[in-house]
């Protein structure tokens, strides 16, 4: 046994592969692609262990092209170059990139020319939204599929597949008596799965059939299995306590469970982007700085990458810590759009509507609308809700010292309306 089990059991065909039946299954999108023989530049999108690899394996394998294979973490615009020269020579070459979305710019552009001419059939893979981190240019000229974690029958299988056709754990007789454990640690990643099962058998005394339970299997993952894992239930556990500690104004906590973060090799843009959430969601208007902020960290992380891109996550944490808090704006959204799911699509108001045509203005279409700049102090008290809708103020400032400004301001217009 020299590589580990989910190496071993690598699918090279579709008919051995795991779940993602909704791209490979019979009659399916990709799968028919695949059979016709005219696949399209792809970008395969879903979690680690979900067979974002196996696919273009399989692919190369079914087609019988050339493949080559580069990881974004190691290669740069010279490797690039280098295989799109030897593409050149070959027909119908594939070119898999694994996390693609580290890749900056100059390295994506690279493969732009070779992608149009069809010199490379261009299979990327990634965890992160290509909406965001691969370039339109390049994102314009492949297919996105979008492959989900497997679910607890794709599991299932997974584990019988391995027990069946696996010669080193066959021979360990292992009989699956509790899968909760295995299958909750695993998180729908076919990888860490089977790599679980092999170190839970692995634990087992030699020449003795080994009882799969939920205590043995937790034993073993609390030995083995790294404190932080990017995509498991420490990930999202660790994220939970850094985004509660900037709530709670605590900046000690937030540094701290930040600096687990970097330690365990979290992606800085996902840590970044959570910021940005936090700071309008539970800032807001109490300091509309903050956003500001959380926003320039996120690209200026973006830029820099690791390590120094610690000392600027460092700063906008603390600073959104030591910020005043406020969910107004929050609030504001979800109740309104709690409304709008209960009341449908109430209609415009007749002085709100748009008048581009001469028809519509004999309906009746902006008759009577108050511009605003008209009247003193640039307000006129009409009605900006449906009819049904009169009255209901969904924007509730806080008690902080901004919002009690916004308070001011609206109760000086809206008293008798709203209630400010």
């Amino acid at each position: 046994m020299s590589a580990p089990l989910a190496e071993r059991l690598r699918p090279t065909s579709l008919s051995e592969l795991v779940g993602q039946e909704h791209l490979t299954g019979k009659g399916s999108i990709l799968r028919r692609a695949i059979e016709q023989g005219t696949i399209p530049s792809m970008i395969l999108w879903g979690p680690p262990g979900v067979g974002k690899t196996t696919i273009a394996h399989i692919i190369s394998h079914t087609l019988n092209r050339p493949f080559f294979t580069l990881s974004a973490i190691s290669a740069g615009v010279k490797e690039v170059r280098e295989v799109i020269e030897q593409a050149k020579q070959l027909d119908h070459a594939i070119l898999f990139i694994d996390e693609i979305h580290r890749f900056n710019k100059s390295q994506q552009d690279a493969l732009l020319g070779a992608v149009e001419k069809g010199i490379i059939t261009l299979i990327g893979a990634t965890t992160e939204n290509p909406s965001f981190e691969v370039n339109s240019a390049l994102l314009s000229r492949c297919q996105v599929y979008v492959l989900k974690p497997l679910e607890e029958k794709d599991m299932k299988a997974l584990v019988a597949q391995a027990i069946a056709h696996d010669d080193w754990l066959r021979s360990h007789q292992p009989v699956l008596k509790e899968s909760e454990a295995l299958f909750r640690l695993s998180g729908g990643d076919g990888r860490k799965l089977l790599n679980l099962l092999e170190l839970v058998v692995q634990s087992a005394p030699a020449g003795a059939a080994v009882q799969i339970t939920d205590a043995l299997v937790m034993e073993i993952a609390q030995q083995k299995l790294a404190l932080y894992d990017k995509q498991g239930e420490q990930h999202y556990d660790i994220i939970s306590a850094f985004i509660k500690s900037m709530r709670g104004s605590d900046p000690n906590g937030a540094v701290y469970w930040l600096a687990r973060m970097i330690a365990g090799g979290e992606d800085v843009k996902f840590i970044a982007r959570r910021m940005v959430i936090l700071a309008s969601e539970d800032i807001g208007h109490a300091n509309p700085n903050a956003l500001l902020l959380a926003n320039a960290c996120f690209e200026a992380v973006n830029k820099i990458g690791h390590p120094e891109a610690r000392i600027i996550l460092s700063q906008c944490a603390t600073y959104l810590a030591c910020s005043p808090k406020s969910n107004s704006a929050y609030r504001a959204i979800d109740e309104a759009l709690a409304m709008v799911s209960q009341t449908g699509d109430l209609p415009v108001p007749l002085h709100l509507r748009n008048a581009p045509t001469r028809l519509m203005k004999g309906m009746g279409y902006g008759k009577g609308y108050e511009y605003s700049h008209n009247y003193d102090q640039q307000f006129s008290a009409q009605e900006y809700l449906p009819d049904q809708l009169k009255g209901h103020a969904f924007f509730k400032p806080n008690a902080n010292a901004r919002e009690e400004e916004m308070k001011k301001f609206l109760t000086s217009r809206w008293k008798d309306k709203y209630g400010y």
